[in-house]
């Protein structure tokens, strides 16, 4: 009796343990979403793409935001909400690249996969993969489609630059020295905003990458000198914001308005001539493959590779224009509305 009993309780602990490691195996796999804001329509895309794929995978997704755009503090305390909550991977657009990697580093530290989305990591390799637009490429085309627009008047342009925050994180950089690389100016350090001695910089002006900030940084740089007549935006709502600005000093149809984004409202201002151009980027895509790359991870430990030639993963730009210029790729607004989001 004795030893049928022990049989029966070896068989039961057996059972036990059998079924806590299939309880165990069924647990969902947790990641987690960082954005730079929650109202932008680019980081509301973003969410919508990964909450999508998260579900069509499995994957029990947290979703965190700052405040504003350059909301470091509250992107670094949503670091340790998801080291805390078990997550296996992190998503983030860093609103400070540069200080979020003590932060990347500690998750890292604790076997979470950390992907940078759109925005690139300061060293970029801090993050174990980035997914973003090619955002230099993306500043670059509609800088050439302005040269090409204003052609002989370029030579003579002026040019307000409205950047994204003082600290100036690597989306920020790169676009606006793309743009300069594009039109035709010499960036001289690439990494750094501000130092080109190009007589055409009327100068640059910080807009939070929102609309008020647009209009501001624009009437500041009126001020200045009114005769701007071509204007690089960080992104759509700084283009409306700036937009606004010019219609308040009557040079609305004397200023040429590019940007960067290709969210519906930008990709409409486009077709309604108060953008002349604008890079279209993908940011549900971005998102989507961010999750997909998580749950991968969870399951063999697979890391992404690079888009070859580039130390990230490109995920696509395409330049809606409102008129095609010659010797600049582009697509029509038509074909820019049928995928743009917000």
């Amino acid at each position: 009796m004795k030893a049928t009993s022990a049989v029966r309780l070896s068989l039961a602990a057996s059972v036990l343990a059998l079924g806590a490691g299939f309880a165990s195996a069924q647990e969902p796999v947790k990641a987690c979403l960082i954005t730079k804001t929650d109202i932008n329509p680019f980081f509301v895309k973003m969410k919508e793409g990964a909450t999508a794929k998260a579900e069509e995978l499995g994957v029990e997704l947290m979703t965190f935001a700052g405040k504003i755009d350059g909301d470091h503090e509250t992107q670094q305390q949503a670091f340790e909400s998801c080291i805390a909550a078990g997550a296996k991977g992190i998503l983030i657009t860093a609103s400070d690249t540069k200080a979020i990697v003590d932060s990347v580093k500690q998750a890292q530290e604790q076997g979470i996969l950390v992907i940078a989305l759109d925005t690139p990591l300061d060293p970029i390799d801090a993050a174990d993969a980035t997914f973003a637009t090619d955002n230099f490429e993306a500043g670059r085309l509609i800088g050439a489609w302005a040269k090409a627009k204003m052609g002989d008047g370029a030579a003579d342009a002026r040019i307000a630059f409205l950047d994204l925050s003082a600290s100036a994180p690597s989306v920020d950089v790169l676009r606006d020295q793309g743009f300069m690389d594009g039109f035709g100016i010499d960036t001289k350090d690439a990494a750094v905003i501000g130092d080109e001695d190009d007589a055409r910089i009327v100068g640059h002006e910080v807009t939070s990458g929102n609309e008020e900030g647009g209009r501001q940084a624009m009437e500041a740089l009126m001020q200045k000198d009114p005769n701007i007549n071509l204007v690089y935006t960080i992104n759509e709502p700084a283009a409306a914001g700036a937009y606004e600005a010019l219609k308040s000093f009557g040079k609305e149809n004397d200023a040429l308005i590019v940007s960067v984004d290709g969210g519906c409202p930008g990709v409409q201002n486009v077709q309604e001539g108060v953008i002349g151009a604008t890079s279209q980027q993908y940011p549900l895509k971005m998102a989507s493959m961010g999750i997909e790359a998580i749950a991968a991870f969870a399951k063999d430990g697979t890391k992404p590779e690079t888009t070859e030639g580039l130390n990230f993963t490109d995920t696509g730009v395409n330049l809606v224009a409102g008129e095609a210029v010659e010797g600049v790729d582009s697509i029509s607004v038509e074909d820019g509305l049928d995928q743009c989001w917000g």
